[in-house]
This record gives structure tokens, sequence and C-alpha cells, in this order.
């Protein structure tokens, strides 16, 4: 752990950098839900998951996804609860409003892994977002025959309030409208993702925001970036800042702020939790 006049310092740096950059690329992982109260454990999974729990186990919201049901009645209790909670409840802290605020004016964008549409409900600017794994908000054909989603917000609260007994009604079962299959998440699991249109979109506006700002001073932040899928966010990060000598790299991690040596005389690297951290900077 740093001292706490290094990260005072680090913070302070990182303060003059947000203020000074040309832009702001935001990278946001599972650290930063997690710093707004979207925790997977604990008193809230056992307040939405309790009858679950009794009869499987389960030990995290998460693991409890890949459960092999006997009946889709039972997996889409489990799947729609899970996506309610997630997705569309509000965060229980203001973590992701007060990072609007310290990027609000600047010429910004957030690439993100989550899942939870956490940035858009907090008021971020849905042309500056590239959700690179999908959106528990949409569905897909699990096949999938086709290259489209589907929003989900209306049968999943139908799924919510009408399941009984950890099962949900057969009739609303999802099922794709093109071939008959049974619909899933929208979530980057194996090759069946779907990307679709608003997907690549998505992706088209990133590459431009980075090709418009080459070479100019941009800050590269990382936010609640862990170890498992770290080619999409951490290693572009510091790729980018190694070959752009204008670019700072800033990391704020509870527990894994770090960086290669070769960018480290252009790096900040924050081991406290992102909510405190965003807190002291506003």
């Amino acid at each position: 752990m740093k001292s706490t006049s290094a990260c005072c310092d680090n913070i302070a740096r990182l303060k003059q950098e947000l203020d000074t950059a040309d832009a702001v690329v935001i990278g946001a992982g599972s650290g930063l839900s997690t710093s707004a109260g979207f925790t997977y454990t604990g008193e809230r999974f056992q307040k939405y998951f309790g009858d679950f729990i009794a009869k499987y186990g389960f030990r995290d919201m998460y693991s409890g996804g890949f459960y092999p049901f006997d009946s889709l009645e039972e997996h889409w209790a489990y799947w729609s609860r899970y996506i309610y909670i997630n997705r569309y409840l509000d965060a229980p802290k203001p973590v992701y409003q007060e990072l609007l605020k310290l990027v609000q004016g600047k010429d910004y964008f957030v690439l993100t892994t989550n899942v939870d549409h956490c940035f858009q409900k907090a008021g971020f600017d849905k042309q500056r977002l590239f959700y690179t794994q999908g959106d528990y908000g949409l569905w897909q054909c699990s096949r999938p025959c086709h290259q489209k989603t589907y929003d989900n917000e209306t049968i999943v609260k139908k799924m919510v309030y009408e399941q009984k007994d950890r099962k949900i009604p057969s009739e609303l079962i999802p099922s794709c409208p093109v071939c008959g299959a049974t619909m899933s998440m929208n979530l980057r699991a194996d090759d069946t993702f779907v990307e679709d249109e608003g997907w690549h979109t998505a992706a088209r506006r990133y590459e431009d925001f980075l090709h418009r700002h080459e070479g100019q001073h941009i800050l590269f932040l990382e936010l609640g970036v862990g170890g498992n899928t770290p080619v999409i966010i951490k290693y572009p990060f510091w790729r980018m800042t190694f070959q752009n000598p204008r670019a700072v790299y800033a990391c704020i991690n509870q527990n894994e702020a770090y960086c290669p040596p070769e960018i480290e005389n252009r790096l900040l690297c924050i081991e406290n939790d992102i909510g405190e951290v965003l807190t002291a900077l506003l």
C-alpha cells in the first residue's frame, strides 16, 4: 500500500492531469461498480437470492449464473433477478455521478468491460461509451442465428414480479423471434456473442476518438480493472501511453494498481477505494 502522503500527492497530480489533459480516456472494470456498491456477495446477495442459496449453497451471484438448472423456468427466475438488481436498480453509491462531474466539459471517452449500464444511468453521453462485453439489458439468440440484440426490461420485470418457488411462468421463457431457439444474455462468454450494429458503431467511435487525439496530451484513466481481461483495457492503455510521449497513465484500484517500468515516469498508481479517490478529486 502507498503511504498516506504519497497517495495525497498522487491525487493532487491526478487532479492537475484532469485539468490540463486534451482528452481523457476512461477504462472501467468491475472494481468501479464494486466501489459504487454493486457487490455480488454478502448481504446484497443474501437479500435477493436467499432461496437459491438455501437450496444450492451458492457462494456468490456470479457463480450461480453458471449453474445448470434443471429447467428454463428456474434458470430465468435466477437470471431475471440478477438482471433486475444489477441493471435496472441504481447503484447504492454515487460513484459514477462523481466521475461524470470530474470529466464534464472535457473531451472524454469510456471503454468498459462492465455490463451494468451504470455509465448511461449516471448521465454519461451514450455517444462516448463503448461496452465491449455486452449489456445485462440485452438478449440475443443463443445459437445465434442472426446478429441482433433485443431490449429485455419489460419482460425481465414481469419475470421478477410473477415468479414463484424459484420459477417463472413457462410462457415467459424468451425465444428467438427468427428461429425459435432459446434466447441468451448478450454477454461475451464464448464465440456466440453477438456484436450488433450498436456495438460496431461504438467501436468505430472509440477508434475515431483515439485517432483524433493521436500525439496529444491524453490521460488514460484506468478504474478498477483486474487481471481477468487485461487485453481489452490495461495492456492497450500501457501500449498507447508508451507510444505517446505526452500521454499519462493513471490507475486507481483497491488492490491492483501497478504498471510496467517502461512508463513509470508518466504514471500515477493509487491503491485506494475508487469512490474515496473521486470524492477527494472533487
